[in-house]
């Protein structure tokens, strides 16, 4: 609940200063900014909102570890078929606060169902974390068509993915890769703890 709409109220946060400070020199740009602010609030409401009725629909919660990076050479084995998946674990990464490591399992998670699902006669999927110094970063590239990948929207998991990088003050970046397929890179600083 945290997470989820606390990303959302920080970004209004954010947004409501910019739009006040550009409402009178600007006031397309102040218009626009409302606007983003009235999504961002409307999002927040319905995950909440759906958050609450998990809460109160009197199942028991799920009480299982949170996935580690560790966690991500398994995702290797659950894609039946085509294409096969690679990962790649290198650097220090002993020390992640669990936080950053379920956020890098779950983007390695869906960008992989990604290209099982959408990658156009894609035969492998190369997935890679590597620890360097403060930051921590993972990409996922497989080698499929490009030209059947290339949309003029993201889809709601690229969105998803995107989000949750930022809300741990990563980046992440999606698109088609230069030589060929499709690349996912996300970014994170290391955040390390002890454990």
């Amino acid at each position: 609940l945290h997470d989820a709409v606390g990303h959302h109220v920080s970004a209004i946060a954010i947004q409501a200063q910019a739009g006040r400070m550009s409402i009178e020199s600007n006031p397309e740009v102040a218009l626009k900014t409302l606007e983003a602010v009235e999504q961002a609030a409307s999002r927040a409401l319905t995950e909440m909102r759906a958050m609450v009725g998990v809460l109160r629909d009197g199942t028991d919660a799920d009480l299982s570890p949170q996935p580690r990076v560790a966690d991500i050479e398994r995702l290797a084995g659950q894609v039946e078929g085509q294409p096969i998946v690679d990962v790649s674990l290198s650097g220090d990464l002993d020390r992640l606060t669990p936080a950053v490591e379920v956020a890098l399992y779950r983007i390695a998670q869906e960008a992989i169902t990604n290209a099982a699902r959408h990658a156009r006669h894609a035969t492998q999927v190369m997935v890679d974390v590597v620890r360097k110094g403060e930051r921590v970063c993972l990409t996922v590239r497989d080698n499929g068509d490009v030209t059947s990948l290339v949309k003029d929207s993201p889809g709601h998991g690229l969105v998803g993915m995107a989000e949750r990088a930022s809300l741990l003050g990563g980046t992440l970046h999606a698109g088609p890769d230069e030589a060929t397929g499709w690349i996912v890179e996300a970014t994170f600083p290391a955040g390390d703890h002890s454990r």
